[in-house]
């Protein structure tokens, strides 16, 4: 299963730290052990829904844990009826 994550926490981070409430949100991600790609406007994990459903939420409510008033999390998920479902290699592989 692929799911890709667009926090939008309000505000982003602090006067110190300009993105402190994303990064809270990425860090989750990084400690999943779920393979991940951070872009620019969003974050790609690869792995088994029942990682991913929770990861999700828990990249949510991180950043309200960090501090932000509100979040709008973007949620995007592909996923096949085999087994192992799409993967991000496959996916971007002729353009890289």
């Amino acid at each position: 299963m692929l799911a890709e994550i667009q926090v939008i926490p309000r505000p982003a981070g602090t006067a110190d730290d300009r993105y402190r409430h994303v990064d809270a949100a990425i860090a989750v991600i990084q400690a999943s052990g779920l393979k991940y790609e951070v872009h620019g406007l969003g974050t790609v994990v690869e792995g088994p829904p029942e990682k991913i459903w929770p990861l999700l939420q828990a990249v949510h409510q991180a950043t309200l844990e960090a501090g932000a008033e509100r979040t709008l999390s973007i949620i995007k998920v592909s996923s096949g009826a085999q087994a192992g479902g799409p993967r991000v290699e496959d996916l971007v592989r002729k353009f890289r």
